[in-house]
């Protein structure tokens, strides 16, 4: 595989692990739900670089579905490097703007994508996709970058969206399209087909709508030589029809059933079935062909054609995104409708974000967008759920000041209802809800030494048992009264903590605390507090592994 290369690599990339975990700080004035939680719908409003680093505890490897829409590095957007990477040369980078004379601009943009791709690829699931909006001034790039962290194998597609019908004029050839970049984690990724209007279909029987496609293998490498065991005959009835003009249908030669039919392809030469004997059988209801699923109809020139009744509803998505809904004009559209005037620039159409969702998640998963803008990715999501009854989440980050009075107010317009809207179901009100969150301080262990920046309990909770255990937490599991903050694989998991100073001087693990602890459960216990007051000995015996406060990071004291 090609290698890239670009200014700042070496200190870029394996920054994210650099990255302090922050704490996420709930804003309930700003929310629109009953309860403020980090399992409910996401806006989270700071750097998206720490803010994905924040949601690691609770979502690592939960996110099915990514949409992200990040500058697209034109010169003409005035995005600033804000990374604080500690290397003389990008030092020099920060707070300045990148425009078109910047010459170091791509490898600026490069250094900003790595390591939040890298974050993103651990969000993501297994079975987790990908989709990357971009055009020509990084899609090289791009799609090299991803080759590296997500593995070339994991490719997908290379999306042509057609965004503007009209074009670019001003540029020696008129630019009518932009690119989605499609990759999946692993080859357990998983890519949905997308719903198919039925209404079209020409037939219908008693099962449904259908359309007949042909049970013969048209592809030409398959043929009776490499495929004996689907080269056999069919016998047509002529004498009994549906409305349609379609046949009965037998595997064997018996009463009206005298026509044999063999797969031939074009030049009339020994082609092969799709299906073998056993499927045909159990899709043919005998004497009738309006019960059965494999039919034979008259060929205007003679002879008969043997059909499948195919009910697919689903059908695959292309490589070209061409339809009407997809144009940047509708984004706009959209936006002013909601705010009664235009907003931001350029932002997604709904239906682009919408098909990716289709895609790449299912009614229950969780879809991210890190650079959310105008907060089209949760219309997006809400207006899946409403057609199909979904359930959906979607967690939106945004780093600049608008994240509350233009995204956050998007998704609490559309939830509520857009009066003017075209559409009935915005108009009326899509539902949800959400919670919104601001990026705090990161949580720093010597911090507490010095009592500056208290994590909350539950920040420190989430922090420590990700960091000691890698898996996921789950803040429903938490029992501050009696420290205990989850179980994983391997530990119980307790924390003693208050942010409170004379608490922590004057907390210790001693033998009634780890006594009171409660059963082993089969597993060892995880303690972490400010110092303990027990010997090895007593640890060994009571099956605590100790994990002393403060801790950048987790590290068993024996």
């Amino acid at each position: 595989m090609a290698t890239l290369n670009f200014k700042g690599k070496p200190f870029v990339q394996n920054y994210h692990l650099q990255v302090k975990y922050h704490q996420l700080i709930p804003r309930r004035k700003k929310s629109l739900t009953k309860k403020v939680s980090l399992h409910d719908n996401l806006i989270i409003h700071g750097d998206n670089l720490k803010a994905l680093k924040a949601l690691l505890p609770t979502y690592a490897g939960k996110i099915k579905c990514i949409y992200i829409d990040p500058p697209y590095n034109t010169g003409n957007e005035k995005w600033v490097y804000n990374d604080n990477v500690n290397s003389p040369m990008m030092q020099d980078w920060l707070g300045k703007v990148v425009d078109i004379e910047d010459l170091t601009r791509h490898d600026k943009w490069l250094c900003m994508m790595m390591p939040r791709l890298k974050l993103l690829r651990e969000l993501l699931s297994e079975d987790g996709v990908i989709f990357v909006s971009i055009d020509e001034n990084e899609v090289q790039r791009l799609r090299m970058l991803m080759d590296t962290i997500f593995d070339e194998r994991n490719f997908l597609s290379q999306i042509t969206i057609v965004a503007n019908k009209g074009g670019q004029d001003y540029l020696p050839i008129a630019k009518t399209h932009e690119y989605v970049l499609c990759y999946t984690r692993t080859d357990l990724g998983e890519i949905n087909e997308l719903p198919k209007d039925t209404s079209d279909f020409p037939c219908s029987d008693g099962h449904g709508r259908y359309i007949a496609r042909e049970l013969r293998n048209r592809n030409p490498r398959f043929t009776r030589a490499n495929r004996p065991n689907l080269y056999y005959p069919v016998y047509v009835n002529p004498q009994i029809k549906d409305a349609y003009g379609h046949c009965a249908i037998s595997l064997r030669r018996h009463g009206g059933y005298t026509i044999e039919v063999f797969p031939k392809n074009s030049t009339g030469e020994d082609s092969c079935w799709r299906w073998k004997t056993e499927l045909v059988q159990q899709n043919v209801t005998r004497g009738d062909p309006e019960k059965s699923n494999v039919v034979a109809r008259k060929k205007r020139e003679g002879g008969y054609n043997i059909y499948e009744k195919n009910r697919k509803a689903t059908r695959k998505a292309k490589s070209v995104w061409d339809e009407k809904e997809m144009r940047t004009e509708m984004g706009t559209r959209i936006l002013r409708e909601i705010f009664g005037k235009a907003v931001l620039d350029f932002p997604k159409p709904v239906a682009l974000i919408k098909k990716a969702v289709q895609l790449g998640s299912r009614e229950a998963s969780l879809i991210l967008d890190s650079f959310s803008g105008s907060g089209t990715t949760a219309q997006a999501v809400l207006a899946l759920n409403k057609e199909d009854g979904g359930n959906r989440r979607f967690i939106l980050v945004e780093c600049e000041d608008y994240a509350d009075k233009i995204t956050a107010e998007r998704v609490r317009r559309v939830i509520k209802g857009v009066p003017k809207a075209k559409d009935e179901n915005l108009r009326n009100g899509l539902g949800g809800s959400f919670s919104y969150f601001e990026l705090g301080p990161p949580i720093e262990m010597e911090s507490i030494l010095s009592g500056d920046n208290f994590p909350s309990y539950m920040d420190l909770a989430r922090y420590v048992f990700y960091t000691a255990t890698g898996e996921e937490f789950d803040s429903h599991a938490v029992d501050e009264n009696k420290n205990f903050i989850g179980q994983s694989t391997q530990y119980l998991v307790y924390l003693f903590y208050k942010p409170d100073m004379d608490y922590l001087k004057a907390t210790a693990l001693t033998l009634d605390r780890a006594k009171a602890l409660g059963p082993y459960r089969n597993k060892r216990r995880l303690v972490f507090a400010p110092t303990k007051y027990l010997d090895t000995e007593h640890l060994d015996e009571l099956r605590i592994d100790f994990a002393q406060l403060p801790f950048e990071i987790y590290q068993l004291v024996k």
